[in-house]
């Protein structure tokens, strides 16, 4: 993604100063360096905005993380909602609740097209220092 592009997450700001900024820091094995739960969070979308299954493993606690993890590449996620969020840089738990949407990719055929919204309550927990997503509960 470009870091001059606006940040899918929804702040507003552009890629590189917003989560651009902590995929970059994992990329160079750094962590992911978010101080809340809820930039983790944001972070995490961009993720799956972007397609960074590596990222998104690497920042899931490693008691609920999966071996693997495959992205349905026919969906696009294009708008997050914070509704609520606990936890600070000082904390060692927090929680984000959000709405996460999504439809599909272009060019998908018309019998084919999915559109919809993840509503989450998820919950964070530092682990060495790092927020790391434990898991979530939906509806």
């Amino acid at each position: 993604m470009n870091t001059d592009t606006r940040c899918p997450c929804g702040t507003g700001n552009i890629y590189g100063d917003c989560c651009g900024k902590f995929h970059t820091a994992f990329a160079r094995g750094q962590g992911s360096t978010a101080p809340t739960p809820e930039a983790l969070m944001r972070s995490r979308f961009t993720a799956f905005a972007i397609s960074d299954a590596a990222y998104l493993l690497a920042t899931w606690h490693p008691t609920t993380r999966p071996a693997s993890l495959e992205l349905d590449e026919s969906l696009r996620w294009y708008r997050l909602d914070i509704l609520s969020s606990t936890g600070g840089p000082f904390d060692t738990a927090g929680t984000v609740e959000f709405a996460a949407y999504y439809r599909s990719v272009p060019g998908t055929p018309e019998d084919e097209r999915v559109r919809g919204v993840q509503h989450e309550k998820s919950r964070f927990e530092r682990v060495g220092g790092e927020w790391l997503y434990l898991d979530g509960e939906t509806s």
